[in-house]
């Protein structure tokens, strides 16, 4: 019985960590700039990989693997948003265009 849930709990995993990759893919390839396509690849893609790892977890059966996935889960939850602000700021700086013309620029007017 506890096998049985646990192996439908990965399922569910790793399909919903799947379907998370797959709108991170076509965010990257469908969105108009660099911002829009840092944004989706960050989110979907780090709830994508914080899923398949925990299903990982799950399916081992063994609970110190299932720590060491839940750190590495936690770890990339923790770094994954720095590293996307970081690059949308570097693109920033060196002048990528922003799509959107109704976006107001408070960076390049000398604000902080």
């Amino acid at each position: 019985m506890i096998s049985w849930f646990f192996t439908f709990l990965t399922v569910v995993l790793i399909i919903t960590g799947g379907l998370f990759a797959l709108v991170a893919s076509i965010g990257l390839l469908r969105l108009p700039d660099v911002f829009s396509r840092m944004h989706a690849a960050s989110k979907a893609g780090t709830v994508a990989s914080g899923l398949l790892l925990i299903a990982v977890g799950v399916h081992s059966g063994d609970i110190s693997i299932f720590v060491r996935a839940l750190a590495g889960f936690v770890f990339f939850i923790l770094t994954a948003p720095i590293s996307a602000h970081l690059l949308a700021r570097a693109a920033h700086h060196v002048g990528y265009p922003l799509h959107s013309s109704t976006v107001i620029d408070e960076l390049r007017n000398g604000s902080p």
